[in-house]
């Protein structure tokens, strides 16, 4: 297939509000690719490559851009896909001079249409409606599968693109094939926010409180001896905790999954602040010199997979059960089934502990991969959201020369864009304003005199005091009082918190 057809697709659905109706062009697309097509197909009209960073910047792709454009459209997905695996291949000195060079060459045999695709999904701004979600339905539609099948298949796979190809040339029963297999991870649950410990009890009614560890996520598997740790991204972390595979090693059981957090403890056991624990997962020499400082403690608060049997699907309780038999003092605090009174002391005894808060979780719902539900409600005594930063202003006086003022954006899924939500420069030490500055300068994609403009990829957590209306900004809401607690450099744009979840914080 050539590319200018999916680009015409891209453009459809990016033309129309309707979720139908972009489920109606998605699958037409999908039902008109070759096998081989169809996983570079997914990737590209979900934003990305099936390479990932494929290691050219800002400038390589302006320069690029600046080709000459092709009058007739020639390029197939295949060749752009192998274009992209080359490029990512390319090492050594004189790397990104040849990486620029290869991406020059493809953007001369684009068309005008094609380029500007091509550019907006290297810069992680395709801006098309075209969520996962939508895919999957898009999916399910081509192929008749049913959707639900299709999306637990993904999320056993962790990767759409795989799960589509099955879908697409074979039938429903090839989605039975995408189960939990070890060294392969699943997609995290993820958590909605709650109010108050109180209310978060009340509208799970049976209910688990833990401790909410200001830590970071791992998913751990092993088979017999071997033993590999996964990060909430999925990237292979495990050369970064050693203790932990030795730990897990140890555990009276062949084949685990486990699910929890890592954090670096202080000699009275009260937790290091996040960016500390996230030494032990940068650089190799970063890692090296962490180690013997910064030993990791885990705290597993669920169990998915043990000796060939599968606990997905089986309420949190029995996983609780079985957690507690495997991994014994290693599983976090927590209570069951908790009176008010209980719940609030737990509460406080994790703050006091320097943890952020509480986790509320249903004793009846199974573990939902890759979704975020009501099941689970995080619940922190100050108000916070993780946001993406969509562009900085220079400082002035003695933040001179630094990008101070934040610009941030919650996500709108209906979009696939971000919704501006204020300003802040409060909170920032001197180190992180001059880490900001760096990171933000290498994700710039424009800038005028006073503002800088990056890519929307840098999750920042921010706490505030409350929300406000505003008429200036387009979701009519602003923060009050915001200010920087930790940049979250362990999660993508696509975790950031939703608008829907502010206006539900603002009671709209």
């Amino acid at each position: 297939m050539r590319l200018s057809e999916l680009v015409a697709t891209s453009a459809a659905v990016a033309g129309v509000g309707g979720r139908l109706e972009k489920i109606r062009h998605l699958a037409d697309l999908l039902g008109r690719l070759e096998e081989r097509e169809i996983e570079p197909a997914v990737a590209f009209l979900s934003g990305t490559t099936r390479q990932g960073r494929i290691g050219v910047g800002y400038a390589a792709v302006a320069s690029a851009s600046d080709a000459t454009p092709a009058e007739t459209a020639t390029l197939d997905l295949l060749d752009v896909d192998s274009a992209f695996a080359t490029l990512t291949a390319v090492s050594g000195k004189g790397s990104a001079g040849e990486r620029a060079r290869m991406l020059r060459a493809l953007f001369a045999r684009s068309t005008s249409a094609e380029q500007d695709f091509l550019r907006r999904l290297l810069h992680g701004e395709l801006r098309q409606g075209a969520l996962e979600g939508v895919l999957i339905e898009a999916i399910a539609r081509a192929s008749h599968v049913d959707a639900a099948r299709v999306r637990r298949a993904a999320m056993m796979a962790g990767d759409l693109g795989p799960v589509a190809r099955a879908a697409l040339t074979k039938d429903a029963a090839a989605l039975d094939a995408f189960v939990v297999q070890l060294m392969r991870p699943v997609r995290p649950m993820l958590a909605e926010t709650g109010d108050s410990v109180a209310d978060a009890v009340a509208q799970l009614g049976e209910a688990s409180l833990e401790y909410k560890v200001d830590g970071a996520r791992v998913q751990i598997h092993k088979a017999g001896d071997a033993v590999s740790i996964f990060s909430r991204t999925l990237n292979d972390v495990t050369a970064s905790a050693p203790e932990i595979v030795a730990l897990v090693r140890a555990m009276p059981v062949r084949e685990l999954v486990l699910d929890g957090e890592v954090i670096a403890l202080r000699p009275d056991g009260s937790s290091h602040p996040f960016q500390i624990t996230m030494r032990r997962f940068g650089r190799k020499r970063e890692i090296d010199r962490a180690r013997d400082e910064l030993p990791l403690t885990p705290f597993f608060f669920d169990c998915l997979y043990a000796d060939g049997t599968v606990l997905l699907d089986e309420p949190l309780e029995r996983r609780i059960q079985t957690l507690d038999q495997i991994a014994g003092p290693l599983a976090i605090p927590r209570v069951i089934r908790p009176t008010p009174e209980a719940a609030e002391a737990f509460a406080d005894a994790a703050l006091a502990r320097g943890h952020e808060g509480v986790m509320a979780k249903a004793l009846t719902a199974p573990y939902a991969a890759g979704r975020r539900g009501a099941a689970w409600l995080k619940v922190k005594r100050a108000r916070t959201l993780d946001l993406v930063v969509l562009a900085a202003e220079w400082g002035h006086g003695r933040r001179r020369g630094w990008l101070s003022n934040l610009h941030l954006g919650a996500r709108d899924p209906e979009t696939n864009g971000f919704v501006m939500l204020g300003k802040t420069f409060k909170g920032m030490t001197d180190e992180m304003l001059a880490w900001q500055t760096a990171r933000l300068l290498s994700l710039e994609i424009g800038r005028d005199a006073y503002t800088v403009h990056v890519r929307p990829e840098l999750v920042v957590e921010i706490a505030f005091n409350d929300l406000q209306a505003s008429p200036v900004y387009p979701g009519g809401l602003a923060l009050r009082f915001a200010r920087v607690k930790r940049y979250r450099t362990d999660k993508s744009a696509t975790d950031a918190d939703t608008i829907q979840t502010v206006r539900t914080i603002a009671g709209r």
